[in-house]
């Protein structure tokens, strides 16, 4: 590795290895170099992560391999576009999140790079903040990376139930020890929880089982809903609008086969998400028509006066 590459410091370190900051020698560029150990990842797996990085994540929100691969006695290795700073999750305010222009740019190239993958007839199936890259300081380019667990659409995989808001529900079958085909609407479950982690800084609920009683508030939420009847969402939705809930109602359907699409967020944006930005945008459009009101009364009473003035002479 020494011989070819200067070794900056580590992105990152996971189940799957290790992710260091490089710089390539000859060329100077920045890349970032994943590690895969021997020991515990097979040839096969490391090759199918690295030809569908490189020939698929043609999209500006995906992260792509740069068509370098090699193996040392210990690993093996490729090189990709760098995350230069940092993931989504180091960004994320407990408890707050972050401001709303910034969640609606980053779900906006979310939801075109899933879309994007899907239409390629793959499901990332491990979509979280800790795999969304920045580009920028100001998060205004995200690239979403790992493909570790990334699936052709229609693959049958065992279903591994883990303890996480983002394990769909439909998994805790699991338990059982079952075989669940791999469908793009694992993604949009992993989308609606991403977009309400980035509004409030925290999660909707631990796990999607009816033994979380976060999820269990909302699955009876959702089915009142869905008789049409008006009820207030649970506590944890309360700084929420109506037409975020709307969308993340389509996102966490329960029923995988009801779920929403990806790019169904798109029609989503350009108005508030919290109530807080719902009220002060109506603020504002309160104070502005007041401005123009008094700029209109007192063009009234000039020509009144002007008017006046002529019927004197």
């Amino acid at each position: 590795v020494s011989e070819h590459f200067q070794v900056i410091k580590r992105l990152g370190e996971g189940s799957y290895g290790k992710v260091m900051l490089a710089v390539h020698k000859k060329r100077g560029t920045p890349m970032a170099l994943k590690f895969f150990p021997r020991k515990s990842t097979s040839l096969v797996s490391f090759l199918r992560e690295y030809n569908l990085s490189l020939l698929y994540c043609t999209h500006p929100s995906l992260t792509r391999a740069l068509g370098i691969f090699f193996c040392t006695p210990s690993y093996y290795v490729f090189a990709q576009q760098p995350g230069l700073y940092g993931d989504l999750y180091s960004v994320i305010v407990s408890e707050a999140g972050l401001d709303e222009d910034r969640v609606q740019s980053v779900m906006s190239q979310l939801s075109g790079a899933v879309t994007h993958l899907h239409s390629l007839g793959f499901v990332h199936r491990d979509i979280k903040p800790e795999n969304v890259f920045l580009c920028d300081r100001s998060c205004s380019w995200v690239k979403l990376g790992d493909f570790g667990l990334t699936r052709a659409i229609g693959t049958t995989v065992r279903a591994v139930w883990y303890e996480s808001p983002f394990c769909t529900p439909e998994v805790e079958a699991a338990k059982e020890d079952i075989w669940m085909t791999v469908e793009p609407c694992i993604d949009s479950w992993s989308l609606g929880v991403l977009i309400y982690c980035l509004l409030t800084g925290c999660f909707p609920w631990e796990e999607s089982t009816h033994d979380d009683c976060g999820y269990r508030k909302y699955r009876k939420w959702f089915d009142r809903e869905q008789q049409e009847r008006d009820n207030s969402p649970p506590s944890q939705f309360d700084g929420l609008t109506p037409l975020v809930m709307t969308l993340l109602k389509e996102l966490l359907h329960p029923d995988p086969k009801q779920r929403g699409s990806p790019e169904e967020i798109l029609s989503y944006l350009g108005e508030p998400w919290l109530k807080e930005t719902a009220r002060e945008e109506k603020r504002r459009a309160e104070e502005a028509e007041k401005e123009a009101r008094k700029i209109r009364e007192r063009g009234e009473l000039e020509e009144e006066l002007l008017r006046g003035g002529k019927g004197e002479r």
